[in-house]
């Protein structure tokens, strides 16, 4: 029989200075994963509440006097003695000069650094939801014609959509889109096509994996610096997913959808199970909307991916 594994609830804290950057401690030797660096924070004793054992925490790791601020999410992390989840907020108002009060070394980082850093695998999470898009744009067949899906399709990235996924299946016209599409996004949102790694080599873009593909690859298909993604359903695409070194995957469906109208959905706590055996970000997919990015985020996601609740509606007279 399988032992129990104890739970524990860690409260951190992604502390930004007046310049924009990013509080790390680094994890002393006689610490588990000594050497990583984290998020400060600690454990939460029974009795408190989050803001009072993060506070608390401050107090004794950095020697601040700390203003709790807004929820960023939660991360469910499954490690070999225990169920971690890492509650994470944000601070942005203190008293007193932090500084390392265990024998910690302590750095300030700039956002677009923080990959450069050794992390545990529950801080990895919280990472990619501070830098990354909370909503990925699956787009529809352009059933309506070209034109007015580009149209659509702008309008998404000018409400503010800055993760898409091109999926439409390659032949002359497709490719003739995917290149329009490009020049649609610009600058404005990363864009990764839908299993077509050659063309997304040819058009400098990301790929988004199919699960079939995940097996296949023997390495990442594309260089760093250009994001690799792929559709898992399971533990085992996921963990593939992450062998392979994708930027991110979704999983699910999450919820019965009428595009997958046979797939079981898998339900919430299905998901973060899954969630917990791996440290790269994770999309919910199905049946789920922009509404639904801070519940997805209670479970450890990066937030929501859909077609038809992210996909402009036509505008009417």
């Amino acid at each position: 029989m399988t032992p129990l594994l104890r739970s524990i609830h860690v409260v951190a804290a992604v502390i930004t200075d007046a310049r924009g950057r990013i509080l790390l401690n680094r994890r002393t030797g006689d610490s588990d994963m000594a050497g990583l660096w984290e998020f400060p924070g600690g454990k939460r004793e029974p009795g408190e509440t989050s803001e009072q054992a993060l506070a608390r925490e401050l107090h004794e790791e950095l020697g601040i006097e700390a203003e709790v601020g807004e929820w960023l999410m939660d991360v469910p992390q499954l490690y070999p003695d225990k169920r971690l989840r890492l509650e994470v907020r944000h601070v942005r108002q203190w008293k007193g000069n932090a500084r390392g009060r265990e024998g910690q070394a302590i750095t300030w980082v700039a956002p677009e650094k923080l990959t450069r850093y050794s992390m545990p695998p529950a801080d990895q999470p919280a990472v990619a939801a501070l830098m990354q898009a909370d909503r990925y744009l699956v787009t529809p067949e352009p059933a309506a014609g070209t034109a007015a899906w580009l149209e659509r399709l702008q309008a998404a990235v000018e409400g503010g959509i800055r993760r898409v996924q091109l999926r439409t299946p390659r032949s002359e016209a497709r490719i003739a889109l995917a290149h329009d599409a490009v020049d649609c996004v610009g600058r404005h949102a990363e864009l990764l096509l839908n299993r077509d790694i050659e063309l997304a080599r040819e058009l400098g873009v990301g790929v988004h994996l199919g699960s079939e593909q995940l097996l296949q690859l023997e390495r990442r298909p594309l260089p760093d610096g250009v994001p690799v993604a792929a559709s898992c359903h399971d533990l085992a695409q996921l963990q593939a997913a992450q062998r392979l070194g994708c930027d991110f995957a979704v999983l699910g469906p999450v919820r019965a959808t009428a595009s997958h109208p046979g797939a079981a959905p898998l339900g919430w706590e299905a998901f973060e199970r899954m969630r917990e055996q791996v440290a790269l970000p994770i999309y919910a997919i199905g049946g789920l909307a922009a509404d639904d990015v801070d519940a997805a985020r209670r479970h450890g996601a990066q937030g929501v991916a859909a077609i038809r609740a992210l996909w402009p509606h036509p505008v009417t007279g």
